[in-house]
């Protein structure tokens, strides 16, 4: 005998659900995904993510957004919660609420052992639908290591790292330069 069978959620009841729960659940093909909680060196470089890129883009015309603002990636039917992402010019939201980013241009996702191989595969196959999608980081929190994915002409991305603290990472989708040194400030290799 078999598993029961798991019970279709629609978009909408998960939004519906989402937007009354006291914690944040992810949403792919139907199901729906709790999210546990991070890890100090994760939100602490999340958080230097953020102070990093902020005062470079804002200037600019573009929004830095946490992990608190769902992004929407239709041809995969997945929401979820990137640990940031940057959006230049209007920002487009699914639905009244405006809590559902259609078109971010840039996404980074914070490694953690137990989300590494979904954030590098998983997500980084599903975040490719996103027509708007122009770089993709990935920061490891247990090594200094910092992963630049650049979709160039056609498509196909372009991969370029980061792997000592006196590197830095010049971004094309925003208006902006990371140094590794500050992305790793205060966290304890």
């Amino acid at each position: 005998m078999g598993s029961p069978a798991r019970s279709y959620i629609t978009p909408q009841e998960y939004l519906a659900r989402e937007r009354k729960a006291t914690h944040k659940s992810e949403y792919w093909n139907g199901q729906i995904f709790a999210m546990s909680g991070a890890s100090p060196e994760h939100v602490t470089i999340m958080t230097n993510l953020i102070v990093a890129l902020n005062p470079q883009v804002q200037p600019k015309g573009c929004r830095v957004y946490g992990s608190d603002l769902r992004v929407r990636v239709e041809d995969a039917n997945l929401y979820t919660y990137p640990d940031l992402s940057v959006v230049c010019g209007k920002p487009r939201f699914d639905e009244r609420e405006l809590d559902v980013l259609l078109n971010p241009v840039l996404i980074a996702e914070i490694l953690s052992p137990s989300t590494e191989r979904y954030d590098r595969v998983g997500k980084f196959s599903m975040y490719s639908g996103i027509a708007s999608l122009r770089e993709y980081l990935l920061v490891s929190q247990s090594t200094v290591h910092v992963e630049r994915y650049l979709r160039r002409p056609g498509g196909r991305w372009e991969k370029t790292e980061a792997t000592r603290l006196k590197d830095s990472i010049k971004l094309a989708s925003v208006p902006a330069v990371l140094k590794v040194r500050d992305l790793y400030r205060q966290v304890d290799m």
